[in-house]
């Protein structure tokens, strides 16, 4: 559905955006993360046809991004940072006007308000003036205006940003709907917004894609992936030494309290030690009352990616 390939966007001597490629499938929601001054909102300017590239090609359901930028409009609605609304219009009021820009007669855009009316929980608030809705409300006025010619892609760049947390937490139930019917690519520099919401995440840093994949193949790339936590009671020495013998286990941390020792094992990777250690802790007769997984977390990943990213471009 989205197919960036080689893209690149200079601004004078800067580089925002380098040589850059990427897909989105039909039917995802694509998490489009990075730390501010990534690149991230540059990359969704080009791909909404508000900017141009410097280098690189791009196409959205098929039609050229630089050379069919009418029929791309068409295909996409595009939710920006701050919603450009008009505080002195009432909602539906704004949905119409908005509606004619997009060539909808007025049945169509009688039917297509009603639509995101309801997709947008926006009912009571459909004749009040903008500028006295809530930011959380004004971001369901900007979405809705996105989705009145149901395009087959919607591009979100921080959704949820400046939202209270009842308000980011509707903003959250709603994405996940609309991504039953629409393919999203959801731009942020929050992730845990990412990790709740996305099928697929791209990680960009200094305007160059580090990695990508699901969320759950992310976090299994870091090494706490591969961390357990146990707490037993007995000696500590002994478990310290006894846990440390099992094969697998690289290292063990133990912190002891009221006669519990809490350890942190950290295993090679792929080796599951959980068996071992429990056989173990029956054998010399250590009560457990717990053992768990540790299991990373995307952020996790997106620390140790953009340090080592850091790390190679100070070498350069």
């Amino acid at each position: 559905m989205i197919s960036v390939k080689n893209l690149t966007k200079r601004y004078g001597p800067v580089l925002a955006v380098s040589d850059i490629s990427f897909e989105v499938q039909a039917g995802q929601i694509v998490g489009f993360l990075g730390p501010n001054g990534a690149g991230k909102s540059t990359t969704i300017r080009i791909l909404t046809c508000y900017q141009p590239a410097t280098s690189g090609q791009a196409t959205i359901a098929g039609y050229d991004v630089f050379t069919q930028s009418v029929q791309v409009r068409r295909q996409i609605g595009y939710l920006p940072e701050s919603a450009p609304l008009y505080p002195e219009m009432r909602v539906r009021e704004y949905l119409h006007f908005r509606g004619k820009l997009h060539g909808l007669d007025r049945a169509a855009r009688d039917a297509a308000i009603a639509r995101v009316t309801d997709r947008c929980w926006l009912g009571e608030f459909i004749n009040r003036p903008i500028g006295q809705l809530s930011k959380g409300m004004r971001q369901r006025v900007g979405l809705a205006d996105a989705m009145l010619h149901n395009p087959k892609v919607l591009i979100l760049d921080e959704p949820t940003i400046g939202l209270d947390p009842t308000q980011i937490q509707e903003q959250r139930k709603l994405i996940t709907e609309l991504g039953k019917s629409h393919t999203i690519l959801f731009s942020s520099h929050t992730l845990s917004e990412v990790e709740r919401l996305c099928s697929h995440v791209i990680v960009i840093a200094s305007g160059r894609i580090l990695a990508s994949g699901t969320p759950e193949k992310l976090r299994q790339s870091v090494s706490a992936g591969s961390r357990l936590i146990a707490e037993m009671k007995g000696p500590a020495e002994e478990i310290r030494r006894g846990v440390s013998a099992i094969a697998g286990v690289k290292k063990v941390d133990l912190d002891g309290r009221d006669g519990w020792q809490r350890l942190s094992i950290e295993a090679g990777d792929g080796q599951d030690v959980r068996e071992p250690i429990f056989a173990l802790s029956a054998a010399r007769g250590w009560t457990m009352r717990e053992m768990r997984r540790e299991v990373a977390s995307l952020e996790d990943f997106f620390v140790k990616i953009t340090a080592e990213q850091r790390a190679q471009s100070g070498k350069r």
